[in-house]
């Protein structure tokens, strides 16, 4: 085995076992959670067998988001999200996330790199995790893999996995399909920014990474994500401590209009591709 085969397997490894802490599901009643996390074998066989045949793969990531943000927000974000999405589905249930993602060079650092705490692992890894998950899937029973991400830089993985594993089924006459939907990021970033400015908020304090937009969504989360001291005490929040954007004004109330985009654009999105197979 090469060198760059033993690496990918430990980061495959990695990546599958160490979930963050902040991204464990809140507990439910015994075997009626949409997080695959909190079900048994023989649940999960069940709920497929009476149904429950889509399963969403949310990705995260672990990267700095300024001083006021914790490293995790991506992952908790589209965990929360994913959960709600599924729930309005009624038919899907919510794999791990995937908190380990490509996040540029590591040596020379390049990007959020320079920050401590971002995590990169090189893009065939990640594809490679991305497909051993929907393949693994498929062999359970689930008959629509879908693949939302909460970070913009790796949404053309998401689609050249769903692309690779759809040709190949479709020649196996397979059913199951994998589903890149890129609404989920678009919503987040097109929609919510749309509804910022009418609440008044300048481009300029939008962002484009951990300024207002990206805040406020952490915030309307779980407000524990953000250091809302950092806000308003006088602290740097420019380029050189990671933020693009001024999220001085960022609020939950602001957030939450966000989340309900993202979570109603995926869910017609799913519905939509879907349908077309």
């Amino acid at each position: 085995m090469s060198a760059v085969s033993r690496w990918l397997l430990a980061a495959l490894a990695c990546i599958a076992l160490c979930q963050p802490a902040l991204c464990q599901p809140a507990s439910t009643a015994p075997g009626k959670s949409v997080f695959l996390e909190q079900l048994t074998w023989s649940e999960l066989r069940d709920a497929i067998g009476a149904g429950k045949t889509t399963v969403i793969v949310p990705v995260g990531g672990t990267e700095q988001s300024g001083p006021q943000i914790v490293l995790g927000k991506h992952n908790v974000r589209v965990h929360v999200l994913a959960g709600r999405i599924a729930a309005s589905l009624g038919n899907a249930l919510v794999a791990p996330v995937i908190a380990y993602v490509p996040e540029g060079s590591i040596d020379p650092p390049t990007g959020h790199m320079r920050f401590a705490g971002t995590i990169s692992i090189p893009e065939a890894a990640f594809e490679a995790t991305l497909e051993g998950a929907a393949r693994s899937f498929r062999r359970h029973g689930f008959r629509d893999i879908v693949l939302i991400g909460d970070h913009g830089g790796y949404q053309k993985s998401l689609a050249k996995v769903a692309d690779k594993l759809d040709r190949e089924w479709a020649r196996q006459g397979s059913p199951a399909r994998v589903h890149a939907v890129e609404e989920y990021y678009r919503a987040s970033e097109r929609e919510f920014a749309a509804a910022l400015r009418k609440l008044g908020f300048s481009d300029a304090e939008i962002g484009v990474h951990a300024g207002a937009a990206d805040t406020s969504l952490a915030l309307a989360v779980d407000e524990q994500l953000v250091r809302s001291a950092r806000l308003h005490d006088g602290s740097p929040l420019g380029a050189a401590e990671g933020v693009q954007g001024d999220p001085r004004r960022a609020s939950a109330a602001a957030g939450k209009a966000g989340l309900d985009a993202i979570v109603a654009r995926t869910r017609e999105a799913i519905e939509r591709d879907i349908a077309r197979h």
